[in-house]
């Protein structure tokens, strides 16, 4: 249901990074265990530290410019010869089917700042090289590790902006320096959605060129849209199944008219009403569809999330799991995330 769901005496709130721009805001609830006065205070102080760097970020962002959007049509090697060019585009690691041939592990976040995620936390090269090293942990068998570099896109605001948008989009020129990187470390690029007041589909819409890459993603954070009148943060936003199926549908349409491999596209969700009718989501052919559990706190409280919202069996739709080094109270340790039933398809790490 939009506007946000029944807070018992339990609950707690964050903000969290994802949502920028001048007084940017972003709120996280989950229903745990109360902590101690202590934990809270920490936590409040991190609240309005995170807050005065979202600001600044966005601000920062707004420097950058536009431009062109891509030299060429890329493919995992950025560059083909003629009988390169005359094959099916592959993967970055190989091959056209990404689930379940690959186990995906992916840093979250944006550029401007630490403060929006792990992916923020130096420069690209520094944070690929990092997520390289924690993917590691996860190569289980022979079933090799996939990395992901999700990117915020569209990113929800407390401002309504001069267009009442309450969203702020990310340059070309930071989503270009991404893929590069991306391209160059043989990973995958996840574009996020946080639309704020805007429509899914206009946020998507300037992402196209992006997405008719064979090494891009997209996702959807539905916790950042928000109904008229409402503030993102101030409530928790959501998507109805058929707007979800609606995008999967121009999505699978992609793939094939372009003879893509096959496409991650994620749904992120926390609470239950987050996706409404999720029963009637679609899993689309062309298309590896994910609900990411986002859920933080202890490590009981995050299995427990993790079972509510995990895709019931027999729905063709995967599993994703997602972390917080700065939140999470004993940061779950790769082999206990593989301990999981079903075991996660994508691990986000935050």
């Amino acid at each position: 249901m939009r506007g946000g769901a029944a807070r018992g005496p339990g609950a707690t709130a964050r903000r969290r990074p994802g949502a920028g721009g001048p007084g940017a805001v972003g709120y996280r609830w989950t229903v745990r265990k109360r902590r101690r006065p202590e934990s809270r205070r920490r936590r409040a102080t991190l609240r309005r530290r995170r807050l005065g760097a979202a600001a600044v970020a966005l601000l920062a962002a707004a420097a950058f410019g536009g431009g062109a959007i891509l030299a060429g049509n890329g493919g995992a090697s950025g560059g083909a010869d003629d009988a390169a060019a005359a094959a099916l585009p592959q993967l970055p690691r190989g091959g056209r089917d990404l689930l379940p041939d690959y186990r995906l592990v992916a840093f979250y976040g944006a550029p401007q700042s630490r403060e929006l995620g792990a992916l923020g936390i130096g420069t690209p090269r520094r944070a690929s090289a990092r997520l390289l090293e924690q993917a590691r942990a996860y190569r289980e068998g022979d079933r090799p590790v996939m990395p992901v570099l999700e990117l915020l896109a569209s990113i929800a605001a407390s401002d309504p902006g001069d267009d009442g948008s309450y969203r702020l989009r990310q340059p070309h020129a930071v989503i270009r320096r991404y893929l590069a990187e991306a391209r160059r470390r043989r990973a995958l690029l996840l574009l996020d959605v946080q639309p704020g007041a805007a429509d899914f589909a206009d946020e998507i819409a300037r992402l196209r060129p992006y997405l008719r890459e064979p090494d891009v993603g997209l996702a959807l954070d539905p916790e950042w849209h928000v109904g008229p009148g409402e503030v993102p943060g101030q409530v928790i936003g959501s998507v109805d199944a058929a707007t979800v199926n609606e995008i999967s549908a121009r999505l699978a349409a992609l793939v094939e008219r372009r003879r893509l491999p096959e496409k991650l596209f994620v749904v992120h969700q926390f609470t239950a009403g987050m996706i409404a009718r999720r029963g009637e989501l679609e899993a689309r052919p062309g298309l590896a569809t994910v609900i990411n559990v986002d859920g933080f706190g202890d490590r009981a409280n995050k299995v427990a999330k993790y079972r509510d919202l995990r895709p019931h069996r027999g729905a063709r739709l995967h599993s994703g799991f997602k972390l917080f080094y700065g939140e999470d109270l004993g940061l779950m340790k790769p082999e206990e995330v593989l301990r999981l039933r079903p075991a996660p398809e994508l691990i986000v790490y935050e």
